[in-house]
């Protein structure tokens, strides 16, 4: 299987300064690698989520169970870390627009308390269980107590019980052992898979969180953890040479030590998107922090965007040429695609641009990706470069860890703790607060 390719060539930082600065995760690293045998004890649980057999096992065995009721529908309850790293997976993987061409089963996300949004959730689900089709429902919330969440499973599941005489048969809950959504799960008789409690909520994609959805959408979740696995041992080497989770880490926090603190991912493949999405809460929540380890008020942190090439460059690329040097830019690219489309060699039309007939779209796009490259180096606009092979599980699983590792790094640089959300508790307390 070929793997991720790396290249920093342009990130504007000398490569002494990059090694220099790599070489002071040395002692994160080998904290990492400590970890690493440690099992779900330790703050860093989520590095041992892809070599843990025996939840795959589990998981696999509960898909296997489930594809058994032959569901027209999967309905993900959950938000933030419940649901957007099974979403990035299954839309890299599959595309956007999978539930328009799927003839098995569809995955439907309610992870807002929007009226019109959750009501369209309900027509669909309400009409396949009219005409005798399943839907299973996966509620996931690490605390068990997300409002949101709670909200929509009352309400789903009220429309599952109408359906169906044995609905709990139907639900599966993934949730932290003992909290009040898992204890609910076993009162009611759902099928319930765990969360390991050191394991945070955007670090758990490649626990149950995303394996059970995955899976039953037909995914290759071993291949997804294998390429999590590989890429994990590259970015636990010592030699920060060659590690390219450190030098990453280094030259983004180079560029945020010079005034740049927003951080671009510029996804060239449209079913990228989600991908990006799931790397902005990872990045935002791990990093953006209002006190340092010491206790010392900080506020540190980089704002994380999503752009998706080529079209965010007819709305966004003026200002990244043009506009303030407070930005560092990630660029994505995909070797192989699932498909190839060529344009016509000759149409009835007069050529409307020179040299596209005959060509497929995947080589406009990669003219249009080099043109890209070649406009940020000549401005001095410093990015990086990463290259998936394919859009497979296995190289998905390896862009997944890869970021996870990368951002556990920048939190030591920045020295925050990356594991803690102490702020988004905030809004939850007086949402509480107001609906009591």
């Amino acid at each position: 299987m070929k793997d991720i390719e790396f290249n920093f060539d342009n990130c504007l930082i000398s490569t002494d300064k990059i090694i220099e600065t790599a070489k002071k995760l040395k002692p994160e690293i080998g904290s990492m690698k400590e970890a690493s045998s440690k099992g779900y004890e330790v703050e860093k649980a989520f590095i041992n989520l892809p070599e843990d057999e025996s939840m795959l096992k589990n998981v696999s065995e509960l898909v296997k169970e489930k594809k058994q009721l032959n569901p027209e529908y999967l309905v993900v309850v959950g938000i933030g870390g419940s649901n957007l790293g099974t979403m990035a997976v299954q839309e890299a993987v599959l595309g956007k627009l999978y539930n328009n061409l799927s003839s098995s089963i569809k995955v439907l996300y309610a992870d807002t308390v929007d009226e019109d949004y959750i009501n369209c959730i309900i027509k669909i689900i309400e009409n396949s269980l009219v005409n005798g089709g399943n839907v299973i429902v996966n509620c996931v919330s690490k605390s068990g107590t997300t409002t949101e969440t709670a909200a929509n499973f009352e309400v789903i599941f009220n429309i599952l019980q109408k359906y169906k005489k044995e609905a709990e048969n139907y639900v599966v809950v993934t949730s932290d052992r003992d909290s009040e959504l898992w204890n609910l799960g076993l009162e009611k008789g759902f099928d319930t898979l765990e969360i390991p409690q050191k394991v945070g909520g955007r670090f758990s994609v490649l626990s149950a969180v995303g394996l059970f959805p995955l899976g039953l959408l037909g995914l290759n979740i071993r291949a997804l953890v294998d390429g999590a696995k590989y890429i994990k041992n590259v970015c636990l080497s010592d030699d920060v040479y060659s590690n390219p989770a450190a030098k990453s880490a280094s030259i983004q926090f180079q560029h945020y030590k010079q005034g740049r603190n927003i951080f671009d991912l510029f996804l060239f493949a449209n079913d990228l998107e989600s991908l990006g999405k799931w790397n902005r809460q990872l990045v935002a929540e791990s990093l953006g922090k209002e006190y340092n380890k010491k206790g010392e008020k900080v506020n540190v942190g980089f704002t994380p965007t999503v752009s998706v090439g080529s079209t965010d460059l007819h709305s966004v690329a003026q200002l990244y040429l043009g506009g303030p040097f407070d930005k560092f830019t990630t660029f994505v690219s995909v070797q192989e695609n699932f498909s190839s489309i060529k344009i016509p060699s000759s149409l009835e039309m007069r050529e409307l641009v020179t040299g596209i007939r005959g060509r497929s779209l995947k080589t406009i796009m990669d003219a249009i990706l080099e043109g890209t490259k070649a406009a940020f180096s000549q401005k001095k606009r410093p990015f990086i470069e990463i290259t998936l092979p394919n859009k497979s599980e296995y190289a998905i699983g390896q862009f997944l860890q890869f970021k996870m590792i990368e951002t556990v790094y920048l939190g030591y640089l920045l020295d925050v703790n990356p594991f803690g959300q102490p702020n988004v508790e905030d809004y939850k307390k007086e949402t509480r607060r107001i609906l009591s």
